[in-house]
C-alpha cells in the first residue's frame, strides 16, 4: 500500500511537471478536472462532521509518507495496516456525501438537458394563485406566532418523505395550511410537502442538519428544514413559534427574516423552472438582516 501511495504521488508530481515543462490541452485539461473534483470534495464535506475525518485521514496520509521516508518500521506498518482498509472505509465514512455528490450531477440542468427531462410549466394565473396562498398562510402565521415548516419538492423526489406523514392531497389554500400547522391539531407537529402546486402530505418527519456551524439558538424546526436541503434540492420554508421570523432553507442554507415581497419572489422563481433562482438569493441575503433569534 505504502508502495502504492509513492506510485501515486509520484505520479501527480509527473502530471504537474510534464504541464509546466511541455504544456499541451491534455495536461491542462487533466488538471482542470482534478481541481474541480478537488474542489467539489471540499466542498462536500466543509461544515459537515466528516469535515473533521477527511482531516483526520489526511493526517494519517502525512504520516506514514513521513514514517517511509525516515524508515521507521514499526510505525510504517501499522499505517500499512490501516491504509489498507482505507477505500472501504472512506466509502462507509463519506456515504452521505457521496450520496449528495450524485444527486447534485443527476438534478443539475446539464444532465437534465442531456436525458431531455421537460421542466414543467403551469400556466401564470395558476402559479400566482398558489403563490398568494402561500405567501398569505405564512405571513399570517408569522402575525400569531405559529411554528410551521414546508418543504417544496423540486427534482428530487421526496416520496420516502411523504410516507412519513399524512396523505394529505389538496390544493394549495391559505386556510388550509393554517389550520393544519394550528397547535394542537393532529397534523401540527411535524412537516408540509406541497408538489406539483398540491399539499402532498403532513406531519412528515425530515432528517436533522448535522452541520456543527448551526446557530444553537436554532431549534429542532429549523435543523430538520436545513437537512432536508443538505440531501434534496427541496426548499423549505419556516415560521419560527418564538419570534415569527419567516426563514429559507435551500442547498444546506439558511436565509431568515423574508417578508411578503421576498417570499413572493421566492415562490413564483419555484414554481417557474426557466427562470433563474439565483438572482433573487443574492437580492435576498443582501437585504436579510443578521441570524439572532
Amino acid at each position: 500500500m505504502m508502495v502504492r501511495l509513492r506510485e501515486f504521488l509520484w505520479s501527480v508530481g509527473s502530471l504537474f511537471t510534464n504541464l509546466f515543462q511541455h504544456p499541451d490541452w491534455h495536461n491542462i485539461v487533466d488538471v482542470l478536472i482534478l481541481a474541480v473534483l478537488i474542489y467539489n470534495g471540499i466542498k462536500l464535506v466543509m461544515h459537515t462532521r466528516s469535515n473533521s475525518l477527511f482531516k483526520g485521514i489526511a493526517a494519517v496520509l502525512v504520516i506514514a509518507w513521513l514514517a517511509s521516508a525516515l524508515h521507521l518500521s514499526a510505525v510504517s506498518w501499522l499505517l500499512t495496516q490501516i491504509i489498507s482498509m482505507g477505500l472501504l472505509f472512506i466509502v462507509i465514512l463519506f456515504q452521505p456525501e457521496f450520496r449528495r455528490g450524485l444527486e447534485q450531477i443527476g438534478r443539475s440542468r446539464l444532465m437534465r438537458r442531456v436525458i431531455g427531462l421537460p421542466a414543467r410549466q403551469d400556466p401564470a394565473d395558476r402559479v400566482e394563485s398558489s403563490v398568494a396562498e402561500i405567501v398569505r398562510a405564512m405571513s399570517n402565521m408569522s402575525r400569531k406566532k405559529i411554528g410551521a415548516l414546508i418543504i417544496i419538492e423540486r427534482h428530487t423526489g421526496l416520496g420516502d418523505v411523504v410516507e412519513t406523514g399524512t396523505r394529505v392531497d389538496a390544493e394549495i389554500s391559505a386556510p388550509l395550511i393554517e389550520n393544519i400547522f394550528e397547535p394542537n391539531t393532529p397534523l401540527h407537529d411535524g412537516a408540509m410537502v406541497i408538489l406539483n402546486r398540491r399539499i402532498e402530505a403532513a406531519a412528515c418527519i425530515l432528517p436533522l442538519s448535522e452541520d456543527p456551524t448551526i446557530s444553537r439558538e436554532l431549534g429542532t424546526r429549523h435543523r430538520a428544514a436545513i437537512g432536508i436541503t443538505e440531501t434534496t434540492d427541496a426548499v423549505s420554508l419556516i415560521v419560527s413559534e418564538e419570534t415569527g421570523i419567516i426563514s429559507m432553507a435551500r442547498e444546506g442554507r439558511l436565509t431568515r427574516h423574508l417578508d411578503g415581497r421576498s417570499l413572493t419572489i421566492l415562490l413564483t422563481e419555484l414554481f417557474t423552472p426557466d427562470r433563474s433562482m439565483y438572482s433573487w438569493i443574492g437580492t435576498l441575503r443582501r437585504e436579510a438582516p443578521e441570524d439572532g433569534e
